[in-house]
């Protein structure tokens, strides 16, 4: 069995390659700039994908970060229906085929496009990273805007999110299933607050905001129009409650509760 990691030089992709190397596996790293032994890995070149695909039995599809993410993401999956690859492992959202997220939809395609393939698949619908968060610590004083509400969010760790992308490598049973990948537990963004405040010592407090306002503050501080609707837009839905459940398949996945988010608060912080 030879397996290709695709995105092996991104954040998610770098954890990746961790644990499959602390699990003993052996693969090839995708990139567009791939080390010595690796293959060159650019969604947007459909004949040198099915180059880097030749002779791979498992894929790990990681998302591509932007764009015209459909395009390349079946450009990815048709290289690999004609390369031979016989597994994808692709990370998507969670509850893809029904979120109201509009980054959904670009999931959902692509999970149409690999079953429409006949491929056999797993696929790892991740709820958001708390790093997506704590990230913004650094740059945040005192207040952390968005237009949640009190609404739950149920996410979880970068890295344990690709300790399972690495046991559904290599292990077997997991073929043709969609995994719901969460936390253990779901929180508020008054509760992200109040857990920075207590780490930090320092006051800092959550203010939800219209959504048409924060769109604009994002687009003001030089965020591209798209990344300020689709940000927003996670927002309004965590107000919905469309990434607050709780599901029990991360947990199986790695053998142990998830990350709490106080810890990856502290990891931002240095608490």
């Amino acid at each position: 069995m030879t397996l290709l990691l695709t995105g092996a030089n991104g954040q998610l992709g770098t954890l990746i390659k961790k644990h499959l190397t602390e699990r003993g596996a052996t693969f090839l790293e995708g990139s567009r700039t791939p080390p010595a032994g690796g293959r060159r890995v650019d969604y947007t070149d459909p004949a040198g994908l099915e180059q880097a695909f030749a002779g791979v039995t498992k894929l790990i599809l990681i998302s591509a970060p932007s764009g015209d993410r459909v395009t390349l993401h079946r450009n990815a999956v048709t290289a690999a229906k004609n390369a031979g690859v016989e597994h994808i492992i692709y990370t998507s959202v969670t509850e893809a085929p029904t979120s109201p997220l509009s980054l959904a939809v670009d999931h959902k395609a692509t999970e149409e496009a690999i079953r429409d393939a006949g491929l056999t698949f797993t696929f790892l619908r991740n709820n958001m990273y708390h790093e997506n968060y704590t990230g913004q610590l650094a740059h945040t004083e005192g207040v952390f805007v968005t237009s949640a509400g009190p609404g739950l969010l149920a996410s979880a760790a970068r890295d344990d999110f690709a300790l399972a992308a690495a046991v559904v490598a290599t292990t077997p049973g997991h073929e043709n299933t969609a995994y719901e990948l969460t936390g253990s537990t779901a929180w508020t963004f008054d509760d992200f607050a109040a857990q920075v405040a207590s780490i930090t010592g320092k006051p800092f407090v959550h203010k939800s905001i219209p959504a048409a306002e924060l769109r604009a503050g994002y687009v003001a501080a030089g965020l591209p129009e798209e990344a300020a609707e689709v940000f927003t837009d996670i927002y309004v839905h965590i107000a919905d409650g469309a990434l607050a459940d709780v599901r029990p398949d991360l947990e199986k996945l790695i053998g142990r509760l998830a990350t709490p988010l106080a810890d990856s608060i502290r990891a931002a912080v240095g608490g």
